[in-house]
């Protein structure tokens, strides 16, 4: 039979290994001026990568399961100049409704978490998952065949909680 303190004290390493290893991973934790390389050294390959007029952008989402969009911008000499997290309804309000195309919203926000469509309008409506004071909510952004962003409303994402229990 094995001590229990030497259990715990395993279990104890294991919870700091997983914590250092959360850190490695924090897009908010990186100072500016940190370069291209050892940035995706810490975080990985970025899921998408935007040239800018000034730079580069390297995002990193966190969609479909996640709740967060780190948009990293790079001058052009590749150092990190700014951090965002733009999964936040400040950031979707920015949204130019009948000017921003399917292009331009994959280039802020990423991919989407889902794309619906629905009898009622004729285009696809890009999901987004995100947190507002704590809550988990839903941005949808409605594209018409086109590709124009035509209306942006935003919901209250339902959980397995919010599942109604039909046994008596």
């Amino acid at each position: 039979m094995k001590p229990v303190w030497r259990s715990v004290s395993r279990a104890w390493v294991w919870a700091g290994l997983l914590a250092l290893a959360g850190c490695t991973g924090m897009p908010e934790r990186l100072a500016q001026g940190t370069p291209r390389n050892d940035i995706e050294a810490r975080l990985g390959q970025p899921t998408a990568v935007v040239a800018l007029t000034d730079g580069t952008r390297l995002q990193y989402s966190r969609q479909p399961a996640g709740q967060q969009v780190y948009n990293l911008t790079l001058d052009a000499q590749g150092r990190l100049r700014q951090v965002d997290q733009v999964m936040d309804v400040a950031w979707f309000h920015r949204i130019g409704i009948g000017t921003w195309t399917r292009r331009e919203v994959q280039q802020e926000f990423g991919p989407p978490a889902l794309v619906e469509r629905v009898a009622l309008f004729d285009g696809d409506i890009w999901t987004y998952r995100f947190l507002e004071n704590g809550a988990s909510r839903q941005a949808h952004v409605h594209l018409d065949p086109a590709g124009v962003v035509r209306r942006l409303m935003f919901t209250d994402e339902p959980l397995p909680d919010d599942v109604p229990d039909l046994e008596p």
